[in-house]
Parts: structure tokens; C-alpha cells; sequence
């Protein structure tokens, strides 16, 4: 194994757990302004919902699109 492809392998793993992390702190922060959100107005709570499972899905694309670069990184140097 040379250095090119250790340092891919370290790489993609850096990648797609930085993006793994990032997703769930998002995830986090999503959910917990909407239940905030719900206490303050039960009124909303339909409104809140729907957003906070937009947006869930939106912050859950980066470590689709990291997962793909890590491949990509991956894949490209070891030939």
C-alpha cells in the first residue's frame, strides 16, 4: 500500500464521519427548535412539523453528498 492510497483511505473516512457528525448536530438543532417552537405556540404545531421534516431532510443530503465524495476520493487515486 502506498502513501496516495493510506492517505485516501484516512481521506474518506475524515469525509463521511465529519459529515456524519455534522448531520446529527443539525439534526439536533432542527428538532429541538421545533419542539421549542411547539411549547411556546401549540397552536403551530402542524406548521412546525411539516417544517422541521424539510428541513431534516434537507440537513440528512450532506452526508449523502459527503458519502459520494468520499468515494469519489476514494476511488479516484486508487486506480
Amino acid at each position: 500500500m502506498d502513501l496516495a492510497h493510506a492517505l485516501a483511505l484516512v481521506g474518506a473516512g475524515v469525509a463521511a464521519a465529519g459529515a456524519a457528525v455534522g448531520a446529527a448536530i443539525g439534526d439536533g438543532l432542527v428538532f429541538g427548535r421545533a419542539i421549542e417552537g411547539m411549547a411556546r405556540q401549540p397552536e403551530m404545531r402542524g406548521t412546525l412539523v411539516s417544517q422541521a421534516f424539510v428541513l431534516f431532510a434537507i440537513v440528512e443530503a450532506l452526508p449523502v453528498i459527503a458519502l459520494l465524495v468520499s468515494f469519489l476520493i476514494l476511488f479516484g487515486v486508487v486506480k
